[in-house]
């Protein structure tokens, strides 16, 4: 039987757990690592780029700054969450402002000390990107269309720090990254569909509150169609292996995302396709493995081009 305090320590982590979402952490964490093994290091075995110390570190400073990112959006957002997400707002609550922020710069610290140990580039990147997250929280969000590139670029950030790790800038690592950007930046538009309440009270300069839903849902439109330029090149230019099956699994998802967006006219339906995209990510980073399975017992040969010294 559990005590009183027990129950209230435990709900406590829940509500911290909400607040940080942990549930997107592991996923980004797998992500890295796949990107490592299957994109960027593709000549090194599985094994060896898993038990290497240092893309650990990195890859944990990663989660971490996400993290933290979470909690100072939080912060900043409590008053709109109460709109747009009462029961989560409810739930996230439980834990006070003032610890917070506590635990916002604690992380932070841990993530600079880490990344120490590395490189004193390792450090000012993840300080540079640790400033950006607080500025957009604080800042940029509510600032018309430069809220949502700016933290679609903040989603993509953690990769390009492995990228640079690895000192391999190949074109199809690009081609990659903008499939994700605007997939992302798609998300963003449809949070703000699902949002417009939340953000008309608090004076976010959103697309659909200063244009309206049916212009926001021309331009979410627009950037739908564009994903298929770096679909293109992924298929027709680059060798992506099995991985091609997933892009067009994709563009037929995101033709049925387009035609569930006209129909959508509430909260719910704005959130179902939210959910949408976010599958559309999410098994996107189980899919890389197709890219090349055989790389998981031994490394494939390939010449390395086009490097920076970073770490």
């Amino acid at each position: 039987m559990l005590t009183r305090k027990t129950k209230l320590v435990l709900t406590k982590i829940f509500s911290f757990f909400s607040v940080i979402r942990g549930y997107n952490i592991w996923v980004i964490a797998l992500a890295q690592y796949l990107s490592a093994i299957f994109i960027l290091a593709p000549e090194k075995r599985a094994l060896d780029i898993i038990l290497d110390w240092r893309l650990f570190l990195i890859v944990v400073a990663s989660t971490l700054t996400i993290a933290s990112g979470y909690i100072i959006n939080n912060f900043y957002d409590a008053k709109k969450d109460l709109i747009n997400r009462p029961k989560k707002a409810m739930i996230d609550r439980l834990v006070s402002q003032e610890t917070k922020l506590k635990v916002y710069f604690t992380i932070n610290f841990i993530v600079a000390l880490m990344m120490f140990f590395i490189s004193w580039r390792a450090m000012l990147f993840f300080s540079a990107y640790i400033f950006l997250i607080w500025f957009y929280s604080h800042k940029l969000k509510k600032m018309f269309l430069i809220g949502n590139i700016t933290a679609a670029v903040l989603a993509v950030l953690p990769f390009f720090g492995i990228l640079m790790y690895y000192k391999n800038f190949y074109e199809v690592i690009f081609a990659h990254a903008t499939f994700l950007f605007l997939l992302i930046l798609i998300r963003e538009l449809i949070k703000d569909l699902e949002n417009i309440e939340g953000d008309l009270i608090a004076d976010y300069k959103t697309i659909p509150v200063v244009f309206g839903e049916k212009r926001a849902k021309s331009i979410i439109s627009i950037l739908t169609f564009l994903t298929l330029i770096p679909v293109y090149f992924l298929i027709e230019i680059y060798n992506v292996g099995y991985m091609d099956i997933y892009f067009y699994l994709s563009l037929i998802a995101l033709l049925f995302f387009c035609m569930m967006l006209w129909k959508a006219t509430t909260k719910t339906e704005y959130l179902k396709l939210h959910f949408l995209l976010k599958f559309i990510i999410v098994s996107g980073v189980f899919c890389i493995v197709l890219i090349e399975p055989s790389v998981l017992f031994h490394g494939k040969k390939l010449i390395l081009t086009h490097s920076i010294s970073f770490y």
